[in-house]
């Protein structure tokens, strides 16, 4: 199978309308907006290398500070036009996939970097994804665990 088929069948299994949340909050189900991006947009995001990326840690809804797992984590990606992403998971953050892409712009002042790392166009966004995994479970395979995977591959 061309690597190219290979990549359109990661897509379908893993492909998830893009869902753009305010990341300001945290718990629950994130709100759905309408700039999810689909179809050709999806596939040229998931297909961006991706040159440098931060493990990302903000504090749960209602809290002002984060303690260790007592908080919400993800991965800043910034692509080759300098645009930058955030990969995280929730349950319920997406629909074929609980690993989501979130432009970056949305994201709050709570967020703060905790690791850093230059992937230097060796991965691309579809990996982070891959990596994060498609099923969250708080106790197995929840945000931290994914963004470990992320950073880690």
């Amino acid at each position: 199978m061309s690597s190219f088929k290979m990549l359109l069948s990661s897509l379908a299994l893993t492909l998830l309308a893009l869902t753009v949340e305010s990341s300001s909050g945290g718990g629950g189900s994130p709100p759905n907006h309408n700039y999810d991006l689909s179809g050709s947009a999806l596939t040229r995001l998931y297909n961006s290398p991706v040159h440098h990326a931060e493990r990302m840690k903000r504090p749960l809804e209602g809290a002002s500070s984060w303690l260790g797992p007592i908080s919400h984590s993800g991965v800043r990606v910034t692509l080759d036009d300098g645009t930058q992403w955030l990969v995280h998971k929730g349950g319920g953050y997406g629909r074929s996939s609980q690993t989501v892409v979130t432009d970056a712009r949305h994201m709050s002042s709570a967020w703060e970097p905790v690791a850093t790392r230059d992937f230097e166009g060796t991965k691309r966004v579809s990996d982070f994804v891959s990596a994060g995994g498609s099923n969250y479970n708080l106790f197995t395979d929840n945000c931290h665990l994914g963004s470990r995977r992320m950073m880690d591959q």
